[in-house]
């Protein structure tokens, strides 16, 4: 694997180093001492799969707050998406900022994101899988949201969502 910092403190680019023959190829994504050694722990706990029909589906922004904050490392497994990430750890430099990154399954690239950030997505074609391994278990009564149209984030989606939770737009804005 090989492990690309962001502006954001936590948030890495993974890509994939597969081993390719005439079979196709193998490539490891996630290895905990791979990890730790690149500056990145991240042990996870739980794995999910979000699976999404139609190409513009949002979902997000969403976290789990204190003290049941999570850490994620999201992959595109099929299709693919426009992965933004929120930095909402206050009291840092980068608090309020937002990256984005262009994730598919034919790239095999991840994102690691770090307890105290948001994240969403918007799908980019039909047919999209996203698989999420998580340190800590879910805690229901701790999830949280923000609006992914935030004016204060000023987050430049590449399209208008077509499907969109109720709940993703019942998240409040951030006080400005």
């Amino acid at each position: 694997m090989k492990f690309a910092p962001t502006e954001l403190p936590g948030v890495a680019r993974i890509s994939l180093q597969p081993a390719a023959d005439s079979r196709g190829f193998f490539a490891r994504l996630h290895c905990s001492e791979e990890f730790a050694a690149a500056g990145f722990p991240f042990t996870p706990a739980q794995t999910s799969l979000s699976r999404n029909h139609t190409a513009f589906t949002l979902r997000g922004l969403h976290f789990q707050a204190p003290p049941h904050a999570e850490g994620k490392l999201v992959r595109v497994v099929r299709g693919s998406v426009y992965d933004v990430v929120v930095d909402l750890r206050s009291g840092g430099s980068t608090y309020k900022r937002w990256i984005a990154a262009n994730l598919s399954a034919e790239r095999g690239e991840a994102l690691l994101i770090p307890a105290g950030c948001a994240h969403g997505f918007l799908t980019l074609e039909d047919a999209t899988d996203v698989l999420y391994q998580i340190d800590r278990p879910y805690a229901p009564g701790h999830a949280r949201g923000v609006r992914y149209d935030d004016p204060a984030l000023k987050i430049s989606w590449p399209a208008a969502p077509r499907v969109i939770a109720p709940a993703d737009l019942a998240w409040p804005a951030l006080e400005a």
